[in-house]
């Protein structure tokens, strides 16, 4: 529970340092007053009750694959109920796809308005200090992206209590303040945000878009239970982070109850004067880890797009022996400071950032609602009565909020749109010039099993060593193979050709990775089973031939060759020319297969071939 406090709940932890306060916007029109700030905290109430506790606690986080949560996963899941290649399977992709997308376009955004938020406390505790506030939000920002690096396993161990301190001094300004106007409890009530709707419809159709705020980083509950495991998670939403964010904002309402001017910024204004910096200290631990959380989330998730051939490899470090999924992607993780660096520079306050934040949130959580009816009737079974009746209630909140938000798209919802777009249409792109890849490299393709027949009827010269022939698909002979017959002519002692195969399920048991098949005089073909959470490993897979397969492997007497493609685009039927150039330019500079296989250099070969698409 303490370890799901820190990781899990960083980024919804620190939505009270904005989300009222964008509620009562000068933007919206709404016109304060008590009854007004009932019907809002109502709204705020009722938001985590039923999108957060019964919505992803009680229902999408029993969509697990194999433990694992996240929307690529749900994707996996949804897949299965559909024909490869289908129409049907093709709509789950896209969906999967592209709300993994906006996860992208909310790991710029969280960092950036959860800082920035933070540090705009100064302007209360120190109004003379507010032009430090843009530098101090970048320095922080960056130092953060910085030590990414050196991996987050000893300072995540600090994350627990750390944020633990955070929701318990939540709970204590919400109740210090509800203690002075105890009549805000009332707000519990529905009918509050029913009459508040009904009386000021326009507006209140408008603050749904900033009532959402404090449900941002529900997707992390779903997504990092595999971490933890799905109790620990539940257990430490209902006992303490719910009541934690409840007090707080009970506690708000309550000062605005008591001092409408506080609207300027009501969660500063509830802290004491004499804990005011130590408050803006806590609250930018807190930020820091709800970034270090959505920043470890963006890896993972690149790592898994990865797997499942959605994006072209790269380079994945490991920062931990000890731990598994603790990995750092260096292009990711530059790339996400360049767009926060911009993101805080041009937004300049978190107040503007509110409105790109809605929207990004919106769009996962609908999408996740439309896969998740899937997997109730396709993999549990359950009544489609029961089904329809919880899915309509769940699309009505989510399409409530997501239109909500779409009315803020000039004012910032652009953004993530932006960024979830340009990055769907790279990941689409790269998808379906891997498919005609392999279709060319098909239609070329001479059958395996006949050819080593053949060969090995007529064998050329036989030299010492293994030769370890990297391949795709292992029905065809690899390119590289024919390339060292044709230059070199000969064959080695024993040739494996040895191709890595991703499942739909998160992680493999090293009992079932592997799997060998022999097609005599010293050639066999070796599959490596992976998970889509894995990263396919070389020397993991020869020490596990090792030991299962009695197949020892000399290091310094095996030679690793590989087939390096160069695509060129052409004007065959597939896709069309400037997809096919992006396609090239993606292929070309994608991390090679020896760094990603993690391959001694010294052993590799690597033979060239041209292929149209």
């Amino acid at each position: 529970m303490l370890g799901a406090i820190g990781v899990v709940f960083g980024d919804i932890g620190t939505s009270p340092l904005y989300a009222l306060k964008e509620c009562f916007s000068p933007e919206h029109g709404i016109p304060f007053s008590t009854e007004a700030t009932y019907g809002i905290i109502s709204m705020l109430f009722w938001a985590l009750i039923l999108v957060v506790t019964v919505k992803y606690v009680a229902f999408v986080m029993r969509a697990d694959n194999n433990g694992e949560g996240g929307v690529l996963s749900l994707m996996a899941l949804a897949l299965r109920s559909a024909a490869p290649g289908s129409g049907r399977a093709r709509m789950f992709m896209m969906l999967g796809v592209f709300a993994a997308c906006m996860l992208y376009g909310e790991s710029v955004i969280t960092p950036a308005i959860s800082v920035l938020s933070a540090v705009e406390g100064l302007e209360v505790a120190a109004p003379g200090l507010n032009h430090y506030v843009i530098p101090i939000t970048v320095t922080i920002l960056t130092a953060i992206f910085l030590i990414q690096r050196f991996g987050t396993e000893a300072v995540g161990r600090l994350f627990g209590p750390i944020t633990l301190l955070w929701f318990v001094s939540l709970g204590a300004l919400g109740l210090l303040n509800i203690i002075k106007a105890p009549e805000i409890l009332v707000s519990i009530n529905p009918f509050y945000a029913y009459e508040f709707v009904t009386e000021h419809t326009l507006q209140a159709f408008i603050v749904m878009g900033s009532v959402v705020l404090v449900v941002t980083g529900v997707e992390a509950l779903y997504l990092d239970m595999g971490h933890f495991g799905a109790k620990p998670v539940r257990l430490a939403w209902l006992f303490v982070v719910l009541p934690c964010l409840l007090l707080n904002y009970f506690g708000q309402g309550a000062l605005l109850v008591t001092t409408p001017s506080a609207i300027s910024n009501p969660f500063y204004l509830m802290v004491p004067e004499w804990a005011l910096f130590p408050m803006v200290l806590l609250a930018t631990c807190a930020t820091v880890i709800a970034s270090q959380a959505v920043i470890s989330g963006a890896f993972s998730l690149t790592s898994q797009a990865i797997q499942l051939g959605l994006m072209p490899r790269m380079l994945i470090r490991h920062t931990s022996a000890a731990e598994r999924g603790q990995i750092y992607i260096p292009i990711v993780n530059w790339t996400l400071l360049i767009l926060v660096l911009i993101t805080v520079v041009s937004f300049k306050k978190s107040e503007n950032l509110a409105a790109a934040y809605g929207i990004a949130v919106t769009t996962t959580m609908l999408i996740t609602t439309l896969l998740v009816s899937v997997v109730m009737r396709r993999e549990w079974g359950w009544n489609p009565l029961l089904i329809i009746g919880l899915v309509i209630a769940f699309l009505v909140i989510d399409i409530a909020f997501w239109t909500a938000n779409l009315i803020k798209l000039k004012d910032g919802g652009w953004f993530p749109l932006l960024l979830g777009s340009i990055t769907f249409f790279l990941l689409m792109t790269w998808y379906r010039g891997r498919a005609l890849l392999r279709a060319r490299t098909l239609e070329d393709g001479i059958p395996l099993e006949p050819f080593i027949a053949a060969l090995l009827a007529y064998p050329p010269h036989r030299v010492e060593g293994t030769a370890v022939f990297l391949t795709g698909n292992t029905e065809s002979v690899p390119v590289s193979l024919l390339h060292n017959l044709k230059h070199n002519r000969v064959l080695h002692e024993r040739v494996v050709f040895m191709s890595f195969v991703t499942r739909d399920i998160p992680y493999v048991s090293d009992l079932e990775r592997l799997s060998l098949t022999e097609l005599g005089s010293g050639v066999y073909i070796l599959k490596a089973d992976f998970g889509f959470k894995e990263t396919p490993d070389v020397n993991q897979v020869m020490q596990l031939a090792q030991s299962q397969l009695d197949m020892p492997f000399e290091l310094m007497d095996t030679s690793f060759f590989i087939a390096r493609e160069s695509v060129v685009p052409s004007k065959l039927p597939g896709m069309s020319m400037f997809r096919e150039r992006i396609f090239a330019w993606m292929h070309q500079n994608g991390a090679k297969p020896s760094d990603f296989f993690h391959i001694p250099a010294n052993r590799v070969v690597e033979l060239g071939t041209k292929v149209e698409i």
